[in-house]
């Protein structure tokens, strides 16, 4: 930060206050010095570091992190990531080390009540149908159960499994704004390559 800023900065924050004190007493002075407060706080969290994350592995070994949404158990798609698109782990394609992360998405009423144990739940599911599934198609992975914010729990999980590829498993484009948002910031982000899988809703198919 430049040095001239922090005195207009320091201005910025006490003028208002001792101008509600002055002009409106003790009552006024307080609301306005809780408002500059809550403007620092969000100015602040606005202003939190958005570097890259992860890094690129040395070697050949692909090492995949399988982030999914909602429980993946299409063919077709577990084809495509077990490989090139359309060429499986038994059309002679290289098997990856995989890791399969499942954030815990905490709802208004569980967070309101502290409850984390149905959004856990819930993650711990998705885990069970996508190694089965991937099981199935001969790709052992390991299991994370991990932060409700999904970019915070795939930078946690890059620092203790090196990726080379970041994989999302979601719904439709459009279908959940948070999603689209989290997949917009991770493909700005990665140093690992990253791609997003959307699968239609089972019930249409």
């Amino acid at each position: 930060m430049a040095p001239w800023k922090l005195p207009l900065i320091v201005v910025a924050i006490a003028v208002p206050i001792v101008l509600g004190f002055y002009a409106g007493g003790p009552g006024v002075g307080v609301a306005v010095g809780a408002l500059v407060a809550v403007s620092i706080v969000v100015v602040a969290v606005r202003m939190t570091p958005r570097g890259a994350i992860g890094e690129v592995p040395a070697g050949a070994e692909r090492r995949l992190l399988l982030v999914v949404s909602r429980p993946l158990d299409d063919p077709a798609a577990i084809s495509a990531i077990a490989g090139e698109p359309g060429r499986g782990p038994d059309r002679g394609a290289s098997a990856p080390v995989v890791r399969v992360l499942s954030p815990a998405r905490i709802g208004f009423l569980d967070r309101w009540t502290s409850d984390l144990e149905p959004a856990r739940r819930e993650a711990q599911q998705r885990l069970v149908v996508t190694i089965a599934s991937l099981a199935k198609a001969g790709l052992e992975a390991e299991a994370r159960v991990g932060d409700e914010d999904l970019v915070q729990a795939v930078e946690d999980q890059l620092r203790s499994f090196p990726a080379t590829e970041v994989i999302l498993v979601s719904g439709p484009l459009g279908e959940d704004a948070a999603t689209d948002a989290a997949a917009a910031e991770l493909g700005e982000r990665l140093r690992p390559s990253f791609r997003r899988l959307a699968l239609s809703d089972p019930g249409a198919r």
